[in-house]
């Protein structure tokens, strides 16, 4: 009776309380398949290793049964080794994937003494995605929000980040460092979403190629009184976009860094700090916290 009367007071909304079509007996409704992640299907066996190639590192396995074992390849961060653990075990079961790029993949395994696909290599599809419309397709792999990119997904990220690239405004024109014939520039700072987007751009008019070893982004105290332990507070980027590596002479690099959102107090400053391996022509940019609180509100994206 009690049932019938709580039926009665939902009216119209599809939910119900039911024990039917192996459902939980309780208020609940069935997920669509429209919902659904579609697992890809992989076969395993005992006596040969699977490797899964993923266009980012891995972050993330989950092992549905002991009949199957897996783990990253030694050396190899975006490698996935899997096999049986059990010869000839019955039935399937699955696994799943988080890369870092903040994709989830799901897959089925089944056991085959002689697996069709022992390499197998997925595709990238955020910039899949961007090649067909901007994702007009759906793929087998769905985004998952990361905490360090303030819980937006990376494909939004990736976005943001080729769209200030493509657009290539300066409108900084006065923070820079140029030394020794490099030049380095932050053309532009934008947030979005929680997220700082810093253009920089650098030119190097030697002859000589410049090797990158690191860039390195830190809030430092502004005067550094004697006996006093140096206070400095490192920023590292989650998210970078066009980085090279080297620099060839008479060439030009930009690049879009991504951080997460900060501020400067007015006693501190940031250094934007570009080190060249095996060499001595360092890049410093100094910023200071009203440049960071000018930074360009993002509301557009331009994509194409």
């Amino acid at each position: 009776m009690i049932r019938l009367l709580l039926l009665f007071a939902l009216g119209s909304i599809p939910y119900a309380i039911v024990a039917q079509n192996n459902l939980p007996e309780g208020l609940s409704r069935k997920l669509s398949y429209g919902q659904m992640v579609v697992p890809y299907a992989v076969q395993v066996t005992f006596n040969k290793t699977v490797h899964i190639l993923f266009p980012a590192a891995i972050r993330y396995v989950d092992l549905g049964s002991s009949d199957i074992i897996a783990g990253k390849a030694d050396g190899a961060e975006n490698v996935l080794r899997i096999k049986a653990a059990i010869e000839n075990f019955s039935g399937e079961t699955n696994f799943s994937v988080i890369t870092e790029d903040g994709h989830f993949y799901s897959f089925n395994a089944l056991y085959s003494r002689e697996p069709e696909i022992l390499n197998v290599e997925m595709q990238d599809f955020i910039r899949q995605r961007a090649a067909t419309n901007e994702g007009q397709e759906k793929s087998n792999a769905t985004d998952v929000k990361l905490p360090e990119l303030h819980d937006n997904t990376p494909e939004l990220a990736d976005l943001v980040m080729r769209s200030v690239y493509r657009n290539n405004e300066r409108r900084i024109k006065h923070l820079g460092c140029k030394r020794f014939g490099i030049q380095m520039l932050l053309k532009g700072l934008y947030v979005h979403d929680g997220l700082y987007y810093f253009h920089t751009q650098v030119c190097n008019s030697s002859n000589v190629a410049f090797d990158v070893d690191f860039i390195r982004f830190k809030v430092v105290d502004k005067k550094i009184a004697k006996r006093t332990a140096i206070q400095e507070t490192i920023l590292n980027p989650v998210r970078s976009y066009n980085e090279e590596t080297v620099i060839e002479g008479q060439s030009t690099v930009r690049t879009v860094y991504v951080l997460p959102k900060f501020t400067i107090p007015d006693d501190k400053l940031l250094l934007v700090e570009l080190f060249e391996k095996n060499g001595g022509r360092h890049q410093v940019i100094r910023i200071e916290g009203i440049d960071i609180e000018r930074a360009k509100t993002i509301t557009k994206l331009k994509t194409k």
